[in-house]
């Protein structure tokens, strides 16, 4: 069953590197969307209006709406139908699925390993700083491998 839930979350980590791969560079014209595309086909606020069944007043306010970060995926989603073209949406990562994977690993268990090193610091048992990377790579390895479920809690 684990096994299954690897293939299924590798899957899943391939989709959304690939998005972010495909949108590296994006970014959304100071004016947003809506009004850039408009603007380049040369369609005016009234036209697109017509063309969805709404007042111009409605366009002008989705193309505010967008800029202020209110606007709905549905509109966004109607309004690029409207003029030819289509809406995607996409959260990307800002590194690889499996970096941000290896980096909260490594997080938990230099936390774990802390943790005990200062128990047995009081004892006199302290591990040396090789020994203690030794340790925080071991178990970041298991971390990624098993996923606890409080694998993305902070320690």
């Amino acid at each position: 069953m684990r096994a299954i839930r690897s293939v299924i979350r590798r899957q899943y980590a391939r989709l959304v590197d690939q998005a972010g791969q495909q949108t590296e560079g994006l970014t959304v014209p100071s004016e947003g969307w809506i009004a850039t595309l408009r603007k380049a086909l040369g369609m005016s606020a009234p036209t697109l209006a017509r063309r969805m069944e709404i007042t111009k007043a409605a366009i002008y306010q989705a193309e505010r709406m967008e800029r202020d970060g209110g606007v709905t995926l549905d509109r966004m989603d109607r309004i690029a139908q409207a003029m030819g073209g289509r809406f995607v949406y996409a959260i990307v990562p800002n590194e690889s699925v499996d970096q941000m994977m290896q980096a909260q690993a490594r997080n938990k268990a230099e936390a774990i390993v802390k943790r005990a090193g200062a128990q047995m610091a009081l004892e006199k048992q302290a591990l040396t700083p090789e020994q203690m990377e030794e340790e925080i790579a071991r178990i970041a390895g298991e971390l990624v491998r098993e996923l606890p479920r409080d694998f993305w809690e902070m320690p």
